[in-house]
Formats: C-alpha cells, sequence, structure tokens
C-alpha cells in the first residue's frame, strides 16, 4: 500500500462584515475543494500547506495550527491518502491561480461553501471551521 500525505487549509477572510472562504476548482478533476498540496521532505504540515496555498493561489496567510482536521481516502488502488487542513487567515485578498493545477479561484461566504464544495468530506471541515470562527468573534 502506497501512503500519500498532503497539506493545506480552510483559507478565510473578512469582507464587508462577513466570513468568506476560498475556493479552488481542479483542472484535472473538475472538483471544488482547498487549496493543498504534497508534504515535501523536510517539511512540517504548516510549512507545507503555506507553500501550497502561495504556490496555488498567491495568497500568503497566517495558519492556524490549533485548528488540525484530517481526512482520509483512497484516489485509486493500492493508494491511501491523508490530507490535512489547517485554518488560515489570508492577509490578502488578491489571488492568481497556479496555471497547470488551478482551473478556477472563488471567495465564497462560508455559510454557502456547501453548495459548491464537491465533497461531503470538505463539506464537514468547513462547518466545524465556521463553528469556531463564530466562536472567535464573540470573545
Amino acid at each position: 500500500m502506497l501512503h500519500e500525505k498532503s497539506c493545506g487549509a480552510i483559507v478565510y477572510r473578512k469582507f464587508h462584515g462577513n466570513t468568506e472562504i476560498l475556493l479552488i476548482k481542479h483542472i484535472n478533476s473538475g472538483h471544488w475543494s482547498f487549496p493543498k498540496g504534497h508534504v515535501e521532505p523536510g517539511e512540517t504540515e504548516v510549512e507545507t500547506a503555506k507553500r501550497e496555498i502561495m504556490e496555488e493561489t498567491g495568497i500568503d496567510v497566517i495558519i492556524d495550527p490549533s485548528f488540525r482536521e484530517t481526512v482520509s481516502y483512497s484516489p485509486k488502488r493500492g493508494t491511501q491518502k491523508v490530507v490535512v487542513y489547517f485554518l488560515a487567515k489570508a492577509k490578502n485578498s488578491d489571488y492568481v491561480a497556479q496555471e497547470d493545477e488551478i482551473a478556477e479561484i472563488r471567495w465564497i461566504e462560508i455559510g454557502r461553501a456547501g453548495t459548491v464544495l464537491t465533497y461531503e468530506n470538505d463539506k464537514s471541515i468547513v462547518s466545524k471551521a465556521r463553528t469556531v470562527l463564530s466562536v472567535r468573534k464573540q470573545s
């Protein structure tokens, strides 16, 4: 069994009083998800997430390592993949899609993300992120 590991984040920003998250559409599969990518040798999970977000979107982020969710699945026979997602605050809002991997990028209000995301696992992670962000807003 081949094991793969990727890291990424639910990237968010405040926009006109709303919380928006960054979603990307992958060229090869056409599915909507979050920026993520493979861990390189010697990298921490947080370093991987930061690098991949920058490579795929051009957005610099502040990673919150206290929010850490994992998803495991089998992308193909004989392969097990684990993806670690953090919560990350965008330092800038202007994105540039990585041409060979990303078909489209959108900022979308966090409450509407479930209508765009392809996978149930991702919808569940957004729900957890939304809860964390709303609790922080109140404190």
